[in-house]
């Protein structure tokens, strides 16, 4: 879905030091649709939490802000720019190798003749009688966010307005919705029965008086305009009654 999209951030992404790649963006976006949460670890454009790790899980609309990379990092779930993030390094079998080495046990040295005289034992401490002082317990405050991850917890995105219009001209009810800056359904026609349902579900009676002095005229002007036809329709009837007697 947002391949096209990638392709624009493709030098942004590419000019900071260690953001993620337009290929590995779409890697990720691959171990995501798997049911993965890839890997990630914050570089130094992300502020103190650079070197730490989190685990991607959702991208949003690259079109819809520059922070569209869902990490969870701790408890949170915060958005980040592709800039702040590049792929964690996977261990590689040689490194494996050394710590593996380094974990195991040094060889003993054969035993041979002491260098220096065997110490003579210390006398045994006098203890004292001490009266222990209670130290004041230190009271944990709440830590207040700073750098990037205190910025981008206190931010928030906050969601885009929808509104909905109920509009009337030419004798036709249409309705309308948009959120933010996109149309998510363009006007069509309603029945006048749908337009009254709607008002009255916002038991606003201002709003609700409104339509139903709309509908009632145009149901007047219908009903005069049934008579007029009617009318007509019994004068047409009489001068071809007239006709056929007249044969």
């Amino acid at each position: 879905m947002y391949s096209r999209t990638w392709e624009g951030f493709d030098m942004a992404v590419r000019s900071a030091a260690g953001g993620l790649s337009p290929d590995e963006l779409e890697q990720i976006r691959d171990a995501l649709a798997a049911g993965r949460r890839p890997k990630v670890v914050f570089t130094q454009a992300a502020g103190q939490i650079a070197g730490q790790q989190g685990q991607v899980v959702g991208l949003t609309d690259p079109q819809d802000s520059d922070e569209w990379v869902v990490v969870r990092f701790g408890r949170d779930e915060l958005p980040f720019s592709p800039a702040d993030l590049a792929v964690a390094p996977k261990a590689t079998p040689g490194h494996r190798a050394a710590k593996a080495v380094q974990a195991a046990k040094a060889p003993e040295l054969a035993p041979g003749p002491p260098l220096l005289p065997p110490e003579q034992p210390a006398p045994p401490p006098v203890s004292t009688p001490t009266t222990a002082v209670p130290t004041p317990r230190e009271e944990k405050r709440p830590a207040t966010g700073s750098g990037a991850a205190g910025r981008k917890a206190g931010r928030g995105k906050p969601a885009a307005a929808l509104t909905v219009t109920l509009s009337y001209a030419d004798g036709e009810w249409m309705v309308a919705a948009q959120q933010g800056a996109k149309v998510l359904a363009k006007p069509y026609l309603i029945k006048p029965s749908e337009a009254l349902k709607m008002v009255g579900m916002l038991d606003v009676p201002g709003v609700q008086a409104a339509v139903e002095e709309i509908v009632s005229a145009a149901r007047a002007e219908a009903e005069a305009a049934a008579e007029r036809l009617r009318a007509e329709l019994a004068e047409v009837e009489a001068r071809l009654a007239e006709l056929r007697d007249a044969t």
